[in-house]
């Protein structure tokens, strides 16, 4: 089962992988595999996909080539893993956006995340910081929410973009507290982050990993993190839950994923090098640093059946907030 917590197993040894991994497929793979991540390179999930990648090419014994194809919010290079050749050799690095909230989003999207792709392993998860500006007063959540309450559409809250995880998970919050503020989209979480801080903004959904730092400097006030425990780079902040929200945590994801039909012993040979590279403490020490949960134990149905959920849960939150992608 998915949990957005800490992880409660550390994954299994890897010595006791490798006789599965060697049984499964034993030509696969002959060459190297290019690992797709449909957003810029530079960013958190190009870099957390090429820890990945160096630890798995050691494991399948071929290079593992991370190729950055950006766009329309990850969908192009989701579409082109999908339609792409179904031998163990196109992955995705696929998360919340393209896997998920897509469908919803926009609503001619030339692919269907349920039906073009294999699920081979889960990556993690990463919970939103909620950080206001410490000339509001708020020194609390519950106090952010009752000054909410008493001035509906009063407040104003930046994401990194409609239909954003960051954007979902404010109006998940939202929902669950019955408020109503609005919503100033960005295209550069930097920009949201600096009208927060000099005031223009109220608050901001962000992650900890370019937040926090201005929350230890007193530029910001981290009121909450949605996550159902809280995370070690910000172990004094409390959960929405602790701080009377309940329900409102959302924690954008990620995972591996093949073009549908994609022989079985191919992606359970993916999803065991997977494995295996989690439980490499230099690559839980880089995700522990960014704020991230791995999931070592979020095998290919798991990871199906989280995705079969996810699709309708986003598609009631955007169609609650009246987003909709180009």
């Amino acid at each position: 089962m998915i949990r957005s917590g800490r992880r409660a197993l550390l994954a299994a040894p890897a010595a006791l992988l490798l006789p599965r991994l060697a049984s499964a497929q034993g030509s696969f793979p002959s060459r190297s595999i290019t690992w797709v991540v449909p957003f810029a390179a530079g960013g958190i999930t190009d870099t957390a996909a090429r820890t990945l990648a160096a630890h798995m090419s050691g494991t399948l014994g071929q290079q593992v080539i991370v190729e950055n194809r950006a766009g329309a919010a990850g969908t192009i290079g989701a579409e082109f893993v999908a339609r792409s050749a179904p031998d163990g050799y196109t992955m995705l690095y696929g998360s919340q956006g393209p896997m998920a909230s897509a469908v919803t989003m926009f609503p001619g999207l030339r692919y269907d995340p349920r039906r073009d792709f294999a699920p081979v392993h889960g990556i993690g998860a990463s919970p939103h910081l909620i950080v206001a500006n410490p000339a509001r007063g708020w020194t609390t959540l519950a106090e952010m929410v009752a000054a909410a309450r008493a001035r509906p559409d009063g407040l104003t809250y930046a994401s990194v973009g409609i239909g954003s995880s960051p954007h979902l998970a404010a109006e998940t919050l939202l929902r669950v507290a019955g408020l109503s503020m609005v919503h100033a989209p960005y295209a550069n979480g930097t920009q949201g982050l600096n009208d927060v801080i000099g005031g223009r903004l109220d608050l901001m959904w962000d992650y900890p990993l370019t937040s926090l730092g201005h929350v230890r400097e007193g530029r910001l006030r981290g009121l909450a993190v949605t996550d159902k425990e809280r995370v070690k780079l910000a172990s004094d902040i409390p959960t929405v839950a602790e701080a009377g929200l309940p329900g409102a945590e959302a924690v954008p994801w990620a995972g591996l994923f093949v073009p549908a039909r994609t022989p079985r012993e191919i992606v359970l040979k993916l999803s065991g090098a997977m494995v295996v590279a989690m439980a490499d403490p230099k690559v839980q020490a880089f995700f522990d640093g960014t704020a991230t949960v791995l999931w070592p134990h979020v095998g290919p149905e798991d990871l199906g059946a989280f995705v079969q959920a996810e699709i309708p849960r986003l598609a009631e939150i955007i169609a609650r907030s009246g987003a909709r992608g180009g």
